[in-house]
């Protein structure tokens, strides 16, 4: 079980009781991410495919994907990195609650920009996306941690529970944003679509906000109006700085490099300030399982980018392209149950793998997921040069296992491993580990999409192969060197 929180003030459960055996309050954080995630989904669904065809369609065909991946990338890195400005803003200026609602209206705004066919407004919509993503997205996780007593067993089930909410979402938006109304009306009306479920999602945050009891407030000086305008001003500052990243691709790579290594003196230094050596052991172990993270997520994150084009091109299918990106939801929700229940019945018998473990079979099993691709390549390629649409679907299945490895066992793990002080800097930390996997993917994507100078089905071959050998290499590592990351989070689990 987590160590007492480093706090004096007294955990304070929400009202209404359990519902499911979970807060109730759970239910409708739950309900809220199913619409902020059938947002994003919604929209990424169709990013790469839109961006190459109608922006970059003058190039060449591997050229125009090349840069569909590269701007993907490092959109979808910057929609991560932010959540570190929201995360510490909330916890120390206006609170959950008021983040979650200026993102989501920003965000909003951002997706029915996307409706104008012209490149500087639609980079626009994106940077208020990305803004308002930062905003929103740690502060709903960080509410879902604060639901729960530290020493609460039920916590990383309820964070399972969550990670479903958020997939349900990411499984219905493909098939409706994608097929429904984006394949028949437009893409760019898929995007439409994706906005208005941003606006339900607030509406059902906001429905009954007395289930939070004081879970989300803002800090006891931080009740004034003036700061909600100044929060909001300062977003739309930094609305033209996102707008030149996305302009000047390149800024991103570095942008990421100098967050990640300010975080990493910042948690180090906190550490040694607090005078805890436990604390300290635990931000070490914590910075050391956000590497893992990283590479993890450089891999996964082929799915909206050099996969969605590999369905496009290279896969024999009877259904639209667009909606194998349900694929990873669907099999979260038909699995996570099934994870969910298998985690404390493994600890009962003390054969539950420690977090460190977990995140090495993670990289192993998407490192699987691509061998498959690579073998069927070689071995079951049709004279059109696409492969059965069941492979690319059992790769996907592979990889959401590896995924629900990690990613809903780091929620729970960066709630436990932070201090209370920083539990919404750290949730921001680990989606900036997600941005850098996703700036690595987008790269990763450009050069299997054809970005190489190969193209073809081929290059998608020598690309996955080496995705595989760096990940089964990885993977092993961090097996290898799970016991000593476990001894420095000192009883976490």
């Amino acid at each position: 079980m987590a160590a007492p929180a480093t706090s004096n003030a007294p955990f304070v459960p929400p009202p209404g009781g359990d519902t499911f055996g979970h807060p109730t309050a759970l239910w409708q954080l739950v309900h809220s991410e199913f619409w902020e995630r059938f947002a994003y989904y919604g929209m990424r669904a169709l990013l790469a495919v839109y961006v190459a065809s109608t922006f970059f369609g003058m190039l060449p065909e591997g050229e125009a994907k090349a840069e569909a991946a590269l701007t993907y990338g490092a959109y979808t890195a910057l929609i991560y990195a932010t959540g570190i400005f929201g995360g510490f803003i909330a916890d120390r200026y206006i609170g959950y609650r008021r983040a979650i609602v200026i993102g989501g209206l920003l965000m909003a705004a951002g997706l029915f920009l996307l409706l104008i066919k012209d490149l500087r407004w639609f980079l626009l919509g994106l940077s208020l996306i990305v803004v308002g993503n930062g905003l929103f997205k740690p502060n709903i996780s960080t509410m879902v941690g604060r639901l729960y007593a530290p020493e609460d067993v039920r916590r990383d089930s309820g964070f399972t529970w969550f990670y479903m909410g958020i997939n349900a979402g990411g499984a219905l938006a493909p098939l409706v944003c994608g097929w429904l109304v984006g394949s028949r009306f437009g893409y760019e009306w898929g995007f439409f679509t994706a906005g208005i479920g941003m606006l339900i999602g607030l509406a059902v945050f906001q429905w009954r906000i007395a289930r939070m009891g004081t879970i989300g407030q803002a800090p006891a000086d931080g009740n004034g109006a003036a700061r909600v305008l100044v929060v909001v001003l300062g977003a739309l500052v930094a609305v033209p700085l996102v707008y030149l990243l996305l302009s000047q691709k390149s800024l991103v790579a570095w942008l990421l490099g100098g967050m990640f290594l300010a975080l990493t003196v910042y948690f180090i230094v906190a550490g040694v300030r607090s005078g805890d050596k436990v604390q300290l052991h635990r931000y070490i172990a914590m910075l050391l399982l956000f590497l893992a993270k990283i590479l993890f997520w450089g891999m996964f994150e082929q799915a909206g980018s050099s996969l969605n084009f590999f369905a496009k091109d290279h896969v024999n299918t009877p259904f639209d392209f667009t909606l194998f990106q349900s694929a990873n939801p669907v099999f979260i929700i038909l699995l996570a149950p099934l994870f969910a229940w298998a985690w404390p019945k493994l600890e009962a018998r003390g054969m539950n793998p420690s977090i460190p473990r977990k995140f090495g079979i993670a990289v192993l099993f998407v490192a699987v997921g691509f061998s498959v691709l690579v073998w069927s390549i070689g071995a079951l390629v049709d004279g059109n040069g696409r492969i059965p649409w069941e492979i690319l679907a059992l790769a996907y299945m592979i990889n959401t296992m590896g995924e629900l490895c990690l990613s809903p066992i780091g929620l729970s793990m960066v709630s436990k491993l932070a201090a209370v002080r920083d539990t919404g800097l750290a949730m921001g930390a680990w989606f900036l580990c997600t941005a850098i996997g996703n700036y690595v993917a987008g790269a990763v994507a450009a050069l299997a999409a054809g970005g190489g100078g190969v193209g073809g089905i081929e290059q998608y071959a020598a690309t996955y192969t080496q995705i595989a050998v760096v990940g089964f290499a990885f993977g092993a590592a961090f097996l290898l060197f799970a016991p000593l990351i476990n001894k420095l989070m000192h009883g976490v689990k």
